[in-house]
């Protein structure tokens, strides 16, 4: 199965979670307007993407005369993934990380921080802004937006459930459907586990794209083992000196940028696969 189409498969999934649930607790009328309201919270989001995770990482641009060589690589990488050359950023942290943004490759920009361009290779470097630049290319911004929406209209539903049985109703069907065919006990149910369903389900999304990123940076690069040494190196130090970010903003990151503070049951919710396999993944495309 390619990551293309297990991508496909759930937002699918998600969708349809978010039409049962949503007629079970919110009715036609309460799922419509669950989605309307995700939907427009996350269209700003889309919209001001770029610039809402680059104030909150602390990027700052720089210039071809600052960072030629950093400008260089992007230029060629750019060219080579036949996407515009996105704006550069530079993050004034020793962790090594990187990440990229934008609502299209027209609108985007790559940030990596200090420390990453002082412990890669040139080679490496270029394996890890490849697959930044893959995200742009694979509109990874605009499928993390829909899974997002559907995600936080399920979660929506559940407080409208939640606010509906506190006030003598079930949070459930449309009149004409005769009310809701669960009950309270699974009314209560479904407003407990349809958000976590709906989170593992975009995780899972999360998880998936990352692998594609990988394959398609690799391809971009021309070569895949400066990627894979690259985050072999990363997830070490990422380990050893865990980034001071927003945990909004983790998933952004090539290696989760929190390793060592999150190593609990909030690592069933990774944003990323484990680096184990995906250096294995790359080195098979040798």
């Amino acid at each position: 199965m390619t990551n293309v189409f297990k991508t496909f498969m759930l937002l699918a999934s998600l969708t349809v979670l978010f039409m049962f649930i949503g007629d079970a607790l919110g009715g036609r009328t309460g799922m419509t307007m669950a989605l309307m309201f995700a939907g427009v919270m996350n269209f700003v989001a889309y919209w001001f993407s770029d610039k809402m995770a680059l104030m909150m990482s602390g990027a700052r641009p720089v210039s071809e005369a600052d960072a030629p060589e950093l400008h260089r690589m992007v230029e060629e990488l750019s060219h080579r993934a036949s996407i515009p050359k996105p704006k550069v950023y530079i993050i004034d942290q020793d962790t090594p990380n990187a990440f990229a943004t934008g609502r299209n490759p027209s609108h985007a920009a790559v940030a990596v921080t200090s420390g990453i361009m002082r412990l890669l290779s040139k080679e490496e470097l270029m394996g890890v802004l490849s697959h930044e630049l893959a995200h742009i290319r694979n509109r990874d911004i605009l499928i993390s937006s829909i899974a997002a929406m559907l995600a936080g209209a399920i979660s929506y539903l559940a407080n409208m459930a939640q606010w509906g049985l506190m006030f003598g109703g079930f949070g459930g069907g449309d009149d004409d459907d005769g009310g809701n065919p669960f009950g309270i006990a699974g009314v209560i149910l479904m407003m407990i586990l349809a958000p976590i369903a709906a989170m593992l389900i975009q995780m899972a999304i999360s998880r998936s794209r990352e692998y594609l990123a990988d394959a398609t940076g690799a391809k971009i690069m021309g070569n895949p083992i400066p990627l894979a040494n690259a985050l072999k190196r990363l997830e070490e130090w990422n380990r050893r000196l865990p980034m001071d970010v927003n945990p909004a903003t983790a998933q952004m990151y090539i290696v989760n940028p929190l390793y060592g503070k999150n190593l609990n049951f909030a690592s069933l919710f990774s944003t990323h696969p484990p680096i184990e396999d995906r250096i294995s993944r790359l080195i098979s495309m040798k």
